[in-house]
């Protein structure tokens, strides 16, 4: 059993929970997801690490309450064992392998949406203590969905923060605050982006022809994170992927994004069926 230490609530929807988990806390790396099982017969849900403890034995999952199995997440409370936490799984980023030269030599601009700055900021934390130069932009629909704020400032050279509403930071989207920073002068060599889908397609063409680098994560696409279903089948230079074992991170200019945008209303219908359930008490 897998205990939840603390629970922190980061708006209605999102919760920050420290897991005990020495083993995958060990092993686990930026990039990489677990899957959670809250109950015997509980749906496996595919949760990015956000963070991770190797000393204190803790991994750290966001989880925003969007369906059925999501939402008995988050009610769940500390001292709390979920049933099942299996991983590390899918792919390190690959900066990981990447020698010193290399990154004391790369400049990095990390563009998170909504729940993407928990995957982000692990990342931005590791190359941070390596002593590499990185921007980040976080955007969120208003000031409340916003999150990570200031544990990203404590990793990043610069943070942005823009929403669409104006609530906080500057009024609009990561675009916007992507093509303002690139007008200015601001040269990164690698970007990577992380968010909901149609945010990460235009973000990387907004960095098209710019000679940077590409990185988005396809972790909204998982389901089982084996592979089996093929719930997340996705087009990558023309070749078919699986985001839990090929990825979950890909070359974003190389990306079907209108194929995978497609791929995830394909179970909307039995969610909103299971959602229901769960809400009058039958699930």
């Amino acid at each position: 059993m897998y205990r939840i230490v603390k629970k922190r609530v980061l708006n209605p929807l999102v919760t920050l929970m420290d897991v005990e988990a020495p083993r995958l806390a060990a092993a686990a790396a930026p990039g990489q997801f677990l899957i959670v099982r809250a109950r015997e017969q509980g749906e496996r849900i595919p949760l990015t690490i956000c963070d991770f403890d190797k000393d204190k034995g803790l991994v750290t999952i966001c989880t925003q309450a969007v369906g059925a199995s999501t939402r008995l997440i988050c009610s769940m409370e500390e001292g709390d064992c979920f049933t099942d936490v299996v991983g590390p799984l899918g792919r390190p980023s690959e900066f990981m392998d990447w020698d010193d030269s290399l990154l004391e030599a790369s400049r990095f601009l990390f563009i998170a949406g909504g729940l993407g700055a928990a995957p982000v900021y692990p990342q931005v934390k590791y190359l941070h203590s390596r002593g590499v130069k990185v921007d980040v932009i976080i955007g969120a629909k208003n000031a409340d969905m916003l999150i990570f704020r200031e544990e990203m400032a404590a990793v990043c050279d610069n943070l942005y923060i823009c929403t669409d509403d104006g609530s906080a930071g500057e009024k609009g989207m990561v675009t916007g605050v992507i093509n303002r920073l690139l007008a200015e002068g601001r040269h990164y060599d690698n970007a990577v982006a992380i968010g909901p889908m149609i945010m990460m397609k235009f973000a990387t063409e907004a960095l098209r022809g710019k000679g940077i680098l590409m990185t988005v994560s396809l972790n909204t696409l998982m389901v089982d994170g084996t592979g089996m279903c093929g719930a997340c089948r996705v087009t990558v230079a023309g070749q078919t992927k699986f985001a839990c074992v090929d990825g979950p991170e890909f070359d974003g200019y190389k990306v079907d994004f209108d194929e995978a945008m497609r791929r995830q209303t394909l179970y909307r219908d039995q969610e909103i069926e299971a959602d229901h359930k769960c809400r009058i008490g039958r699930g």
